[in-house]
């Protein structure tokens, strides 16, 4: 179809930042690996537009998680989902990428599949890159054979995902983890032994930013986006305060998502801190590396952070707090003991998790002492 036309077109949608940053290095790989000119469409984040995308609107717009937290947001999401579909096909792409974010994705791809379906056109191809959770909840498996009806391809990054896809019917192939691209990028002159790890350079932190030498940093990472930032950025200061006296020279890195509702809020926020807070800005690998390996210890909400955690050798507590009914939700569903890969990974609670009602600045404060 390319040759045909001369050209590949790749509508690609990312809703937040994690997916910004597998975008963006899928689309670098598209246009180095393509024998044509590639043109991309879509929704994304400043990364993806630093590879050509023009986004149709900021990223931020469709970048909620969570079930009841959705519906104050849910008529903007629609009218964003309207417009994504009729871009796309006006656009006329051969395939269709979209990025995690399943509540937005799995609609997007299952809408466009019917319009085409109705107009009786074969359409795009449809890949979706992340697979859900399914291991995570309960009868999640079950519901993998009704992704086939709309998704084409997924691209999993836990090995074990591929297996149990095909076997419900859906077409699969293991990728590998995106983090693993972030060890490439921090360990080219390094020996292969060094990909297990991804260090930073604490000197050049501490020289930037010009740390006292007593200091004591403590890496804070709320989040990517603004609902679990607005949630979480309280609890993370009332746990500094109750740091302070046992820790004096405590210094707070906190780590702001490149999301500029994120960024705004937090800007506000660290005003009336009880200590002097430093705010590093997302989307620089190795500066946020750097800041890792001068640090303690590290706080940090539920997500793919714990991994690049783990893999940065920083001790960190994981911490996790939502809507009251979807944490009922959650207790309901859920049939994982943890909620941090590495955890689940192991099956074993190698990073210590404060959840739910457990989130509370006195069991986060004991944890990190």
């Amino acid at each position: 179809m390319a040759a045909e036309d001369g050209e590949l077109r790749v509508f690609i949608v990312a809703g937040e930042v994690s997916g910004d940053t597998i975008g963006s290095r899928l689309m670098a790989s598209l246009k180095n690996l393509s024998p044509f000119p590639v043109r991309f469409a879509g929704v994304g984040g400043s990364m993806m537009c630093n590879q050509g995308l023009t986004s149709l609107f900021p990223m931020e717009d469709i970048s909620v998680m969570g079930i009841w937290e959705l519906l104050p947001h849910l008529r903007k999401f629609r009218v964003k989902l309207r417009e994504t579909i009729d871009a796309a096909i006006l656009f006329q792409p051969h395939v269709v990428v979209t990025i995690d974010s399943k509540g937005f994705s799995f609609r997007l791809l299952k809408q466009l599949r019917d319009k085409y379906d109705q107009q009786r056109l074969g359409g795009p191809i449809h890949f979706h890159y992340v697979a859900p959770s399914f291991w995570a909840w309960k009868g999640g498996e079950k519901r993998l054979g009704n992704l086939a009806k709309f998704v084409d391809h997924i691209f999993c990054i836990l090995p074990n995902e591929e297996e149990v896809c095909k076997l419900n019917g859906l077409d699969a192939t293991f990728v590998g983890h995106p983090l693993l691209e972030d060890a490439l990028e921090l360990n080219q002159e390094r020996d292969n032994l060094s990909c297990l790890k991804l260090l930073g350079n604490y000197e050049a932190f501490r020289g930037e930013y010009k740390v006292p030498s007593g200091a004591t940093i403590i890496s804070l990472l709320p989040g990517s986006r603004l609902q679990e930032v607005s949630r979480m950025l309280p609890i993370f200061k009332n746990t500094v305060k109750l740091l302070k006296e046992p820790i004096p020279q405590l210094l707070p890195v906190i780590h702001v998502a490149p999301n500029r509702h994120v960024e705004n809020f937090i800007d506000g926020a660290v005003q009336n801190w009880p200590v002097p807070v430093v705010l590093i800005p997302g989307g620089k690998t190795q500066l946020k590396y750097d800041a890792f390996s001068a640090s303690r210890v590290a706080l940090c909400t539920s997500g793919t952070v714990a991994v690049e955690l783990h893999l940065a050798r920083l001790p960190c507590v994981v911490a996790y707090r939502a809507h009251f009914l979807t944490e009922l939700f959650i207790r309901y569903k859920a049939k994982m003991p943890y909620i941090s890969l590495p955890n689940i990974l192991l099956n074993s609670p190698v990073i210590p998790e404060a959840l739910l009602q457990a989130c509370t600045p006195v069991r986060l404060a004991s944890l990190l002492k």
